[in-house]
């Protein structure tokens, strides 16, 4: 077979041996001397035992270029021919180490049973499984069935007091199943049931000396609530709903000092103690028919009482002479008498103690009395009319 490399210039016709396949044309630039690429022909024609083919030179004018893709076919046609042999003593495939019963080919399908893909396999829907009917139950012959028993008939708890029932560790039983002490606390002779929701007083220590219950829900002080309580020094029951006070809540209360019952619904004051100091009633209904006749007369140690916001008509009188501090303001005070701070029979008299005394808020025209402040320290707070 024979390949015919072809150029502008020049065409080389190379006969081949017949073994060998055509290449196909390849263009470069010229580089070589035709004389110098024969040369490298013809030697490696010797060198790698090729037929030497017949050269053909079909113009007047060798082409350089023809002659470097000539060199470059023959260079590659070199190298595959120059490979070295293949050592046959190599792959010896007789002396090979091969097991000829492991690959049995003659038993090698008889370790599976092709008959089963003969089987048609058939595609549906999975059927649920069958639904069993629980064995009924059958009840012994001597079964004899229940019945309900008709309610029995029960008492309603008796409602929770806060009655005294007993002495205790802690303080008398308060009936709520627990002690004055745990119910409240308890500090010194001091008793604090603040802000607990309680509806009336609950019974308390016998050396109770400070008994404070704000903020409650208590609605009225019974005679027996501080009973026996003979050292009882300040009760303090502001911000309840105290409506009502037994006449004899405190007569039996000696050392009784200080009363507060502000913020409450208080119309009528009953007998205090003589040994008051501080007398808080602010913010009530109470009203002028609802006081004793002289009820602070014989306080020989009142110092400050407070009787703002109320329904007074009038000022209460007499006022004791350690009298400080006298607060009336937002009453219904339309009138004020001279005898009422001074001694119209003494006109040397001074009132030193009372220095603080409030009228403002009242229907009441102060600069119409100036006679009855002539014996203050210091002229009385009021709203001219």
């Amino acid at each position: 077979m024979a390949m015919q490399l072809v150029t502008a210039e020049q065409t080389v016709l190379a006969v081949p041996p017949a073994e060998l396949t055509p290449l196909p044309l390849i263009q470069l630039g010229s580089v070589l001397d035709p004389g110098s690429v024969i040369h490298c022909f013809n030697l490696w024609s010797t060198q790698f035992h090729l037929p030497n083919p017949r050269i053909y030179a079909r113009s007047t004018q060798t082409s350089k270029m023809a002659l470097f893709h000539t060199f470059l076919v023959l260079t590659l046609v070199g190298f595959t021919v120059s490979a070295p042999p293949v050592d046959s003593a190599a792959y010896d495939l007789e002396n090979y180490d091969v097991d000829s019963d492991t690959w049995d080919l003659n038993t090698y399908g008889e370790t599976y049973d092709y008959d089963d893909l003969d089987e048609e396999i058939v595609v549906g829907t999975l059927a649920p499984p069958p639904v069993t009917q629980p064995p009924a139950i059958v009840p012994p012959p001597d079964y004899a069935e229940e019945g309900t028993l008709p309610p029995h008939p029960t008492k309603s708890p008796a409602p929770s007091t806060l009655d005294f029932r007993a002495p205790g560790l802690f303080g008398p039983d308060t009936g709520l199943g627990l002690p004055s002490c745990l119910l409240c606390v308890c500090v010194s002779g001091s008793v604090y049931c603040d802000d607990l929701e309680l509806t009336q007083i609950p019974p308390l220590p016998k050396d109770t000396t400070h008994f404070y219950a704000r903020f409650n829900k208590i609605t009225e002080v019974k005679a027996k609530d501080f009973i026996n309580l003979n050292q009882l020094q300040r009760i303090d029951l502001s911000g309840n709903q105290i409506s009502r006070v037994d006449e004899d809540a405190f007569r039996s209360l000696s050392q009784l000092q200080d009363l507060f019952w502000a913020d409450n619904n208080i119309q009528a004051l009953p007998e205090l103690p003589a040994r008051l100091k501080h007398i808080d009633v602010r913010n009530n209904q109470l009203r002028s028919a609802g006081m004793h006749p002289e009820a602070f007369k014989e306080m020989k140690e009142l110092q400050f009482l407070y009787l703002s916001n109320n329904k007074l008509d009038y000022i209460p009188v007499p006022l004791p002479e350690t009298l400080r501090v006298l607060h009336l303001q937002n009453n219904n005070i339309q009138s004020i008498n001279q005898d009422t701070f001074c001694n119209s029979h003494d006109m040397s008299y001074i009132r030193k103690a009372l220095e603080d005394i409030r009228l403002d808020g009242n229907p009441v025209d102060i600069n119409l009395y100036a006679q009855a402040f002539v014996c203050l320290p210091r002229l009385p707070v009021g709203t001219p009319v």
